[in-house]
């Protein structure tokens, strides 16, 4: 993953940790204290947030305890992982750049793209001016590499 994803997720851990936890287990005790656990839905509203937050932990700890931390600025040439890609597709001509990175990064909205999506895949390995075809769901698209940079 790229550094500022491994930030991202490291802010997202202490955010857990830090603020909600804490609120949540503040939350269940203020229910605890309104009486009949059984018809309470604040104290069951906050259990199942609670264990929400507990597997989310879980997950990010598990994520960057295996997390290989990549520095794009230090690679070049063709489309790699951290590669900020910028394409034409060849029929509408409408220009796209997405940043490719790991699957807990990944946020099209964004501008990154999951390693492992079907237009990262095509591009993997490809130069400027290649020409790359994807099967998208909509059927066969054609791209053109405009430009490749690291940063």
């Amino acid at each position: 993953m790229t550094r500022a994803g491994y930030v991202a997720l490291e802010t997202e851990l202490k955010t857990l940790k830090v603020e909600e936890r804490p609120a949540i287990i503040q939350a269940i005790a203020e229910a605890r204290e309104l009486g009949d656990l059984k018809e309470n839905a604040e104290y069951h509203s906050a259990r199942e947030k609670q264990g929400f937050i507990e597997g989310r932990i879980k997950e990010i700890e598990s994520v960057i305890g295996l997390a290989e931390v990549i520095d794009p600025t230090t690679l070049s040439g063709s489309v790699k992982f951290g590669a900020t890609v910028t394409i034409v597709d060849e029929e509408t001509d409408e220009e796209k750049t997405w940043q490719i990175v790991g699957e807990h990064e990944a946020n099209i909205e964004k501008g990154l793209l999951n390693i492992r999506s079907p237009i990262a895949r095509a591009l993997i390995g490809k130069e400027e001016g290649d020409s790359v075809e994807v099967r998208t769901p909509g059927g066969l698209k054609d791209y053109e590499i405009l430009s490749i940079q690291y940063k």
